[in-house]
């Protein structure tokens, strides 16, 4: 298995979770704040549906929320453990960080989602 036909390479390349070829978002870009959230309704390749059914895509909340998580200890240890800073400045960076990766989160997050549902199949 090579490294194009894992679940790592889509979620990290913005690619469909099906055939690994089409762009899983209109944009690349998560900073692109007018289009951050527009998902292609298909892949343009095998034409995946990636809309699925509505509130599908509530349960890509709960891996929001493990990725903030993971996020959050990974910097206190970082801060608190090795630069010894004090919790409120600690939080402060935290909010920071949070508002500037939210982008990457939301989309992190549905891009897993959809990931661990739809199976790869090299056409």
């Amino acid at each position: 298995m090579s490294y194009r036909e894992t679940k790592l390479y889509s979620i990290l390349n913005n690619k469909c979770p099906h055939c690994h070829k089409g762009n899983f978002w209109e944009t690349s870009n998560p900073y692109d704040l007018k289009r951050f959230s527009k998902m292609n309704s298909r892949c343009p390749v095998c034409r995946e549906d990636f809309k699925r059914e509505p509130g599908y895509y509530f349960g890509a909340t709960y891996v929001s929320y493990g990725l903030t998580v993971a996020f959050g200890i990974a910097l206190y240890i970082v801060l608190a453990g090795i630069f010894k800073m004090d919790t409120i400045p600690f939080l402060i960076i935290f909010s920071v960080f949070l508002i500037i990766l939210m982008p990457v989160f939301y989309r992190g997050a549905r891009i897993i989602w959809i990931n661990m549902f739809v199976p790869y199949r090299e056409k």
